[in-house]
């Protein structure tokens, strides 16, 4: 594939402000891209297809016309959990539900800054699980390697950009489901501060452990998508204000002092990182030192955080999946978690479990946030295992599928619990070539800081220059189970 199919989100607007390219051309393009992947890849749940291009051919009469912003036809993609109107938002799931009469706030954001949006991308099933696999729309597949899972749940649009079929996406993450898929993926993922990107019309998503984020090839293009679609709206129960991403990309961040932590909390499945991420991530923290910054090994005390997790995450199943006009579709595990969550947040406990887990974030906020009393930043693996084989969780029961895939991600949910910000940076390949990551972790606020120190990675470790193998994203290579 040409190294056009794999220009970022912040070149390929000046291309377009420049007069080197069309909207109408880069959107053609990505959905040629798109079609010829959706047998191998299948990145994507819905494609927009003649909508997309009439807005590119309106952006280039813009264009034309000398009408300047930040995404002014530029083709990005969104995640199946956010609505588009006029297209349904199923989330992952089997079944029929009427196309949404109107954009949610992040799309009306990117919009307004000039972008095209050409389709959303596959979710596993309400956002639950580290695959993105389901009977709703089959399996989605690693760029790298097409016998294995891009992760989860942001899976489709992390395939989507690690493809070039896009220069960027929009995810979700409620316990790591944009830094998971990035890692895998070879993606820089931003997992911002909760409430910094809106949710409407949703004014709180899954007890507060999710946010919207941006999936991208580089730091600078991350940036700029969390810069066009952060912001809240004033009935938001979260509203942090706005952080200058994109200025945060361009400088130093100064000599810092990072906790590189190895211990995950405790998921009661004794898992470590696996001796190829043991390896990368161990990498990543020696450049860390090379360009000045003070690194050792140290541990948030996490507690037994996860009782708080776990009444938050089931209780938000069972809101999402109570919005389903047929239950009977929904995965047996679905029912099964909403089932839980049913009986720890509603009428039969009056919530009780619920309220007690939020109630105790702020105990967590000052237990964990200790260590940024000597810290800067905390340094961890995203995952503690390299991407699974597609179908590794196929049969599995709920609760095996919910300890399988702890002991392959046990690091990013404490993060969504406290609220606060994570970035992904790729790590590099393991010996067979998959991808896996290391997340730089902050406190409340803390993604500008987080955004320099990825930059500064980036300019020294050049992850960008790696990409997937043409046969992978054009369709042309057979599938092997």
């Amino acid at each position: 594939m040409s190294t056009e199919a794999f220009t970022g989100l912040a070149q390929s607007a000046e291309e377009l402000a420049e007069g080197h390219t069309t909207s109408e051309e880069l959107t053609a393009r990505a959905i040629r891209r798109i079609e010829a992947s959706q047998s191998t890849v299948n990145a994507f749940r819905w494609v927009r297809g003649e909508e997309a291009l009439e807005e590119a051919r309106d952006a280039d009469r813009r264009l034309a016309a000398g009408e300047r912003l930040p995404l002014l036809g530029v083709p990005v993609a969104v995640k199946d959990d956010t609505d588009v109107a006029g297209l349904p938002t199923l989330f992952g799931c089997r079944g029929e539900l009427p196309p949404s009469a109107a954009d949610g706030e992040a799309v009306r954001r990117l919009r307004a800054a000039g972008a095209v949006i050409v389709g959303k991308t596959n979710s596993c099933e309400l956002g639950q699980w580290a695959f993105t696999e389901g009977p709703a729309f089959g399996a989605t597949r690693n760029p790298w390697s097409l016998t294995h899972t891009p992760g989860g749940s942001s899976g489709g649009s992390a395939a989507a950009v690690a493809a070039g079929l896009v220069p960027a996406a929009l995810g979700s993450d409620g316990a790591g489901s944009i830094r998971i898929p990035s890692a895998w993926c070879h993606l820089v993922g931003i997992k911002p501060q909760r409430g910094r990107v809106s949710l409407h019309p949703y004014a709180d998503a899954f007890q507060g452990l999710a946010v919207n984020g941006p999936l991208a090839r580089t730091v600078a293009d991350a940036a700029l998508l969390l810069d066009v679609v952060q912001g809240a709206r004033p009935e938001d129960r979260h509203r942090p204000g706005v952080v200058d991403a994109s200025g945060a990309a361009r400088r130093e961040p100064g000599r810092l002092r990072i906790a590189l932590a190895w211990r995950p909390p405790l998921t009661l499945t004794g898992t470590g990182p696996h001796p190829e991420v043991r390896r990368a991530v161990g990498e990543v923290a020696e450049a860390l030192a090379r360009l000045g910054h003070h690194v050792e090994e140290a541990r948030p005390r996490y507690g037994l955080i996860g009782l708080a997790f776990v009444p938050r995450a089931t209780a938000g199943v069972a809101e999402v999946a109570a919005l389903h006009p047929d239950p009977a579709l929904l995965d047996p595990r679905t029912r099964t978690a909403a089932r839980h969550g049913r009986a720890l947040g509603g009428p039969r406990l009056s919530g009780r479990a619920v309220r007690a887990a939020r109630a105790a974030e702020a105990r967590q906020h000052r237990r964990i946030g200790a260590i940024f009393d000597a810290y800067d930043v905390v340094l961890t693996p995203t995952t503690a295992a390299p991407p699974p084989r597609i179908g590794t969780f196929d049969g599995l029961s709920a609760w095996r599928t919910d300890s399988t895939m702890a002991a392959c991600c046990p690091y990013a949910w404490p993060w969504n619990v406290l609220g606060w910000p994570g970035v992904n940076v790729p790590a590099g390949l393991t010996r067979d070539g998959l991808p896996v990551g290391a997340q730089l972790l902050g406190p409340a606020g803390g993604e500008e800081r987080l955004i320099s120190l990825a930059a500064q990675l980036e300019a020294e470790l050049r992850w960008h220059e790696k990409r997937p193998t043409a046969p992978a994203i054009t369709g042309s290579a057979p599938v092997e189970q």
